[in-house]
């Protein structure tokens, strides 16, 4: 299969970037005396083009992987940063990270009692003495 010419390859790119095949081929060729028409059906048969539709779905795969972020490995690096924070003596920064993790696993909003009895109190009284 031949490579791409530069236009082309620019117009896969364009097309990450920017999720629209007409505006990646008004990014990418001279449309200036062209009819918004005329930039749609030739960015469709751009899209229709199999060295181009391949480009393109390659492209999507590595900008998924480069992008890939899960609950998992924030989880992971929020970890590794508040035990390095310990290590350096980096109380606030540890208690931070301890912080991020429960809000990303929603356990930032659950309040609980101490009453066996009633563990999911209605309210709660907080009382500022001085």
């Amino acid at each position: 299969m031949s490579a791409l010419t530069p236009k082309q390859e620019g117009f896969c790119k364009s097309y990450i970037e920017t999720g629209n095949a007409s505006e990646a081929y008004r990014l990418n060729y001279s449309t200036g005396k062209m009819k918004p028409d005329s930039v749609n059906r030739s960015a469709k048969a751009l899209m229709d083009n199999l060295k181009i539709a391949s480009r393109i779905k390659s492209l999507q795969q590595i900008h998924q992987k480069r992008h890939e972020v899960t609950v998992d490995s924030l989880t992971r690096e929020l970890e590794e940063d508040r035990q390095l924070a310990r290590k350096l003596g980096q109380p606030a920064a540890a208690v931070s990270a301890l912080n991020v993790k429960a809000r990303i696993h929603g356990l930032d909003k659950q309040v609980l009692s101490n009453d066996p009895e009633n563990p999911m109190p209605s309210a709660i009284h907080i009382e500022i003495v001085r």
